[in-house]
Formats: C-alpha cells, structure tokens, sequence
C-alpha cells in the first residue's frame, strides 16, 4: 500500500468534495488511488446539510487495483465509490454509482443527482432501479433527496436543463415525449420528493409530462 501523500491542491480538490468531517477519510482513500494528470475538473459546488462542498465534475485517476482497496473502511469504500462515479470513462461511473446509489449518506446524494443530468443513459437507467423509495410517499429516500433538492434549487434546474438536452439532442428519436425518457421519469420523481418536503409546488424547467409548460 502507498504511503499518505502530502497535502497539496489536487487533494485539496478532492478532499473539499467531502463534509469536512470526512476529510481524514477522504486522505486515507487518496492514498490508495493512483496519480492523475490532468488535475480534477471543473468542480460544482451545493450544499450538504448546511455545509458546501465543491465536488469534481470529472477526475481521470485510474482505478486502484482490489488490492490496494481491500484495507479501506466502509465510509472509505462510498469515498473511494463517490469519486469514481465522477470518472471521465463512463462505463467506470456506472460500475462505481452502482455501489452507492441506494446509499443513506446526504453527502452522497449530489453525486448521484449530478450523474441523472449525464448523458449515458444506462447510468441514468441505473439511478431508477437504485431508488425505488423515490416513487414511495413518505419514504426515507424521498426525504433524502427532497431535503438536498430544496437546498440546492439552482442546481436542480441545471440538472434539469441538462436531461433536457441530452434527451432532445441524443434520445428523442427513441422517446418521443420526455415524459417516456428514463431521465425525464426520474426527475418527476425527484420533483415529487421536493414537493413532499416543502409541502408546495416547485418550478419546473423541463417540458410537463402531460404536455405543455409548466
């Protein structure tokens, strides 16, 4: 196993994806992935329970062999898998959301909202199955994302915007409506948990399932 590196900016970006309380986690993990160039990417800040975190809209780090991984605790391993969802392949994106997205962790929930605005849509078919609670009034997974959608509105109608492109530039010839696209089924379902948890409707920035605006 490689030794802790030093502090530097390249961990800082990483380490600031994090809660500040996971930021000795977030180290021990940086020590088992290999070196990158280019650094991490154009990251996006929201904020998770009260605190912002900047998290990487790309990292380009191999994937550390099981190896090196096996010693990672369990938070360490949803570390290591959170940042790895944020990988430039996306077939390594989808492996890692898949270990994470039916996660209960508030800080892992804008990694898995940030990738139903991507345009791999097996990835965003994976977030469907991985939160079936979503479609469920009042259960724990609607909670979850309602409460970090109604603290991060202006992110919601970014992602919200992307799954529009991506489905009217690459996906409309197969869904017609984008009611039909998975990405535009999940994001009615982010928008009813959001709707739960302020108890009021919630702008809209995608077309209406039911046809029209708004």
């Amino acid at each position: 196993m490689p030794l802790p590196r030093d502090p530097s900016n390249l961990a800082y970006a990483l380490v600031a994806a994090f809660p500040t309380r996971l930021a000795g986690d977030v180290h021990s993990v940086l020590a088992v992935m290999p070196e990158a160039r280019p650094a991490p990417a154009m990251p996006f800040e929201v904020e998770v329970q009260g605190e912002t975190v900047a998290i990487p809209s790309r990292i380009y780090n191999e994937e550390p062999s099981a190896d090196f991984e096996w010693p990672l605790a369990g938070t360490q391993q949803v570390i290591l898998h959170c940042l790895y969802s944020r990988h430039h392949d996306g077939r390594v994106r989808q492996r890692h959301l898949e270990q994470i997205v039916a996660s209960d962790e508030p800080w892992v929930v804008p990694f898995v909202v940030q990738l139903a605005g991507e345009y791999v849509l097996e990835i965003v078919e994976a977030i469907g199955r991985g939160l079936p609670g979503l479609t469920v009034p009042g259960s724990a997974q609607r909670r979850l994302y309602g409460e970090f959608i109604a603290r991060n509105p202006t992110f919601f109608a970014r992602t919200e915007r992307r799954v529009v492109s991506y489905w009217s530039c690459y996906y409309r010839w197969k869904y017609g409506a984008f009611g039909a696209y998975p990405g535009g089924v999940l994001l009615e379902a982010f928008r009813a948990a959001v709707v739960e948890q302020v108890g009021a409707q919630w702008p809209r920035y995608t077309p209406h399932p039911a046809g029209g605006r708004g």
